[in-house]
């Protein structure tokens, strides 16, 4: 059997890339024989105290203390070439993965996580955290949220899997457990396997089918799998992939259809870690108005004022009005535009602004510049954000598979197969603009195959008057 390293840390929190370990304990296990590694680190940064209240690790003992940088050759040498055994292996083996990383070490063992082999071997378990394996089979923990005491419950745990098994069946779960891809230990593999490899939308639950995250692929099995392979190097995919408890997914006919659904559902459902697509109240849009001297001048309009796909000279849409003037800001600072002509900045009458002093205004403020100079750079400006009229004379469907995706005004109205339903879209549906939905139509309509696109001249146009391009 190959040396086994059974490993636990104990660190400042749960992220990899501000927190720090503040002590690791090795245990390694060949012929029978065990060796121990254990030290506690200098972590250079604040213990939190309800970190110090669970393992006992106070700033005081880590004083003075070598610092990860300082271990990290000998603990490679501990770990190399050895099984790399941990409890939630991903925490530990991403944590460590991390620390190597910053120091100029590529660390890449064979892990097993002894939550996989609990379920596996136990199956009747219902739980099979730390302290219900310790419960369950009588085990013996000195110090329990300390490095080495946690170590070596899982050498007693693994000697317990021995002697009850068998080395062989061991050697045998051993091998079948390090050739599973890299899964988090509550999802089943046979779960994962079962995830078709077409487009669609998979949806990650935490507890009490809480909606973790949603997301969309071509490749629905492929895309799960590298949140998994991820969660090994990235905080944020790591965090995730701890909470996971159960997966669910919506084939659809193409890529569309999956990006279509995909932003249906964050708005729908809110999951806790899908930052984009999330529904906006606060929707809002640049239109230029001439001033009294002739400059033009950005007005902010709501929501209420855009009839989007008809209004020319139209910029944005944002999410909020902060967004709003952070890009025009931007914008304005890249083409040395005069931000208190643009009323991003107040000045006195006939004042110069900040930017004129530093040389990054051409004095459209005191009247130095050109009219129609600083009209053209703000229209050129503006131009990558200008809101695009609505190509065609009435809805359109784009074909994906068997069914059709109907759009008008950039708003998408459903999904049809049949004549009947395209007929029921067309004639009831109420269109509502999404900003999401905008950026998907107009992304794909620059892609697709002209074939795949029919025409209908009226909302209400029958089935046999589509024009196809």
């Amino acid at each position: 059997m190959n040396p086994l390293a059974f490993i636990d840390i104990e660190t400042t929190g749960s992220n990899f890339d501000l927190d720090r370990i503040t002590e690791v304990a090795v245990i390694t296990l060949q012929n029978g024989v065990t060796e121990n590694f254990e030290t506690l680190l200098d972590p250079h940064t604040f213990i939190p105290t309800g970190i110090t209240a669970l393992t006992g690790i106070s700033q005081q003992m880590v004083e003075g203390q070598p610092s990860f940088e300082e271990i990290a050759p000998r603990l490679y040498k501990e770990l190399e070439k050895k099984v790399f055994i941990a409890h939630n292996a991903h925490f530990d083996y991403g944590f460590l993965k991390a620390a190597f990383k910053r120091v100029g070490i590529d660390f890449k063992p064979k892990v097993l996580c002894t939550v996989k082999l609990s379920r596996l071997l136990f199956p009747e378990q219902s739980r099979h955290n730390l302290d219900t394996i310790i419960s369950t089979h009588g085990l013996k923990c000195l110090a329990r949220h300390r490095a080495m005491g946690d170590a070596d419950i899982l050498l007693q745990f693994w000697q317990l899997c021995v002697q009850k098994f068998g080395e062989d069946r061991i050697q045998e779960v051993l091998e079948k457990l390090l050739k599973q891809k890299s899964l988090p230990a509550h999802i089943d593999e046979s779960l994962v396997s079962s995830i078709p490899d077409t487009p669609g939308v998979y949806i990650f639950y935490a507890d009490n089918k809480e909606y973790l995250y949603i997301g969309k692929s071509k490749t629905l099995r492929t895309r799960v799998l590298s949140h998994f392979q991820s969660a090994l190097t990235q905080r944020k995919e790591a965090k995730m992939s701890l909470r996971i408890k159960d997966i669910e997914w919506i084939e659809t006919s193409g890529e569309l259809g999956a990006l279509l659904l995909e932003s249906k559902l964050i708005k729908e459902y809110l999951p806790t870690m899908n930052i984009r697509l999330r529904r906006t109240t606060e929707l809002c849009a640049w239109r230029l108005v001439e001033n009294r001297s002739g400059y033009l001048v950005p007005t902010l309009i709501s929501k209420h004022d855009l009839a989007p796909g008809t209004q020319k000279h139209i910029y944005g849409p944002f999410r909020s009005k902060r967004e709003a003037l952070e890009i025009l800001k931007k914008l304005a600072q890249t083409n040395g535009i005069c931000e208190a002509t643009l009323g991003i900045e107040k000045v006195q009458p006939g004042k110069p602004c900040f930017g004129y002093q530093l040389k990054t205004c051409s004095g459209a403020c005191i009247g130095l510049e050109k009219k129609e100079l600083h009209n053209l750079k703000l229209t050129s400006a503006l131009k990558q954000l200008e809101l695009a009229i609505w190509p065609y004379q009435g809805a359109i469907g784009i074909r994906e598979g068997e069914s059709h995706h109907l759009f008008y005004k950039w708003s998408y109205l459903g999904m049809a197969s049949d004549q009947d339903s395209i007929h029921d879209l067309l004639e009831n549906s109420l269109p509502e603009f999404d900003l999401d939905t905008y950026k998907i139509i107009r992304a794909f309509l620059r892609k697709i195959s002209k074939k795949n696109i029919f025409i209908f001249k009226k909302m209400n146009e029958p089935l046999g008057a589509i024009d196809q391009l």
